[in-house]
């Protein structure tokens, strides 16, 4: 699980915008506790504002955002924690319009031993954000539609490493979603919440590698109890639909423990998701992440995976989403130069549906985005970057769209 938080930590950072590269040392309080605000100021020209097919609102926005992390180390356990809050402000909308976005983020981590030794650790995250339409799948996690949205998740786990060669943990989270429905600018969406525990046993093949067997339960419960798309009045009542869920994945295959430069988690296996009380899905299912540090000044990172879930766009229906990521950062003139580059994709596939048209559509959206960042000195940094969105549906109701975005801007920080 160790071995794990850092590859996840490793991938974030590679995929993320150039906005948040090279932050400088902060705020030293003490011998543990260090305090890194910021304040950064863009302008971005985005060509498909409201992500149409037609009547395209080509538009310019400012964007100022403060942020302030916070990170206390001791000597076997940690907590790191940010607050940020973001207000945009569109050229060709009225002030109805502007908007402002913030959230927090808070993690924990303990162990009573070195990684890879016999021993104890922990680790909890909980995080909340009031999530924009205009943000993008890349910075949200590839999670829901961009659509203005909140969002919570909260995640704990436990190791123990029982030998030298077998280890045991048991996790457990929870995750919500809401969507905030206006009817004068589009259809409405579905949001759901999700709570999940589960096990994991791992032996030791060889120095370098883990072969992993896990399981879980998730239970899900969906915003259904009203029929928001406008379809027949009478299905939720003709159907006795539920707003519960539930699902079951068991998943086998092999992570890295202590490589110099490759780090990866790959799993594979078989989901079963039980659509409120009226129909079921069964698939292959799978989980992957991984890091590779080719040099010391060019590295890359993938995640991909796989789930079924309730539907967020039909009203009585259940949905499988494929998801993949990847993105390369690379340093240039001695560190102060930071290029970067990232792609992400999702697909969403019906699988069922309460209505006689029992029809799959299936969604691709791709987001792929370059970035520059320059750091000036220790207190400002300038950034910039192109981002590409497309959007394609088959077999359904849905516009096809594309969207173009550029970003400017400086970051102050102390």
């Amino acid at each position: 699980m160790k071995k794990l938080i850092a590859i996840s930590m490793i991938s974030l950072a590679a995929v993320a915008s150039a906005e948040v590269m090279d932050r400088p040392q902060g705020i030293k309080i003490g011998t543990r506790m260090t305090l890194r605000p910021y304040v950064s100021l863009s302008y971005t020209y985005d060509t498909n504002m409201r992500s149409q097919s037609e009547h395209e609102i080509k538009s310019g926005s400012w964007t100022i955002s403060p942020n302030l992390a916070i990170s206390y180390n001791h000597e076997n356990w940690g907590i790191d924690g940010n607050v940020f809050y973001s207000y945009h402000a569109y050229e060709k909308s009225s002030a109805n319009n502007n908007q402002n976005s913030y959230g927090e983020s808070l993690s924990w981590h303990w162990a009573d031993s070195s990684l890879n030794e016999k021993g104890w650790s922990f680790m909890m995250m909980e995080n909340y954000q009031q999530i924009l339409e205009d943000d993008d799948m890349t910075s949200s996690g590839g999670h829901g539609y961009g659509r203005d949205r909140q969002q919570f998740n909260f995640a704990a786990s436990a190791e123990r490493r029982i030998t030298d060669r077998l280890h045991a943990g048991l996790n457990a989270g929870y995750y919500w979603l809401d969507y905030k429905n206006d009817s004068n600018k589009y259809a409405p969406l579905y949001g759901w919440s999700r709570w999940n525990v589960g096990a994991e046993v791992g032996y030791v093949l060889s120095r370098w590698t883990d072969i992993i067997v896990a399981g879980s339960y998730q239970n899900y419960d969906q915003d259904n109890d009203k029929n928001l798309a406008g379809n027949p009045g009478d299905v939720y009542k003709r159907n006795n639909l539920s707003s519960g869920s539930e699902g079951y994945t068991v998943q086998g295959g092999f992570q890295s423990r202590a490589t110099e430069r490759i780090s990866y988690r790959l799993l594979a296996g078989w989901s079963r998701f039980e659509y409120s009380n009226a129909g079921s899905d069964d698939g292959f299912t799978y989980t992957a992440s991984g890091n590779w540090r080719h040099t010391d000044t060019l590295s890359s990172a993938l995640m991909a995976s796989s789930y079924y879930q309730p539907s967020e766009k039909d009203f009585g229906s259940s949905q499988r989403v494929d998801q993949l990521s990847w993105g390369i950062q690379k340093s240039l003139v001695s560190s102060k130069l930071n290029a970067t580059f990232d792609v992400a994709y999702r697909r969403t596939e019906r699988t069922y549906t309460v209505y006689a048209r029992n029809t799959k559509p299936i969604e691709d959206i791709i987001t792929a985005r370059f970035g520059l960042n320059y750091t000036l000195n220790r207190f400002a940094a300038i950034y910039g970057n192109i981002e590409y969105s497309t959007y394609k549906q088959s077999k359904g109701y849905g516009e096809d769209y594309d969207r173009w975005r550029g970003t400017v801007g400086v970051r102050l920080s102390y």
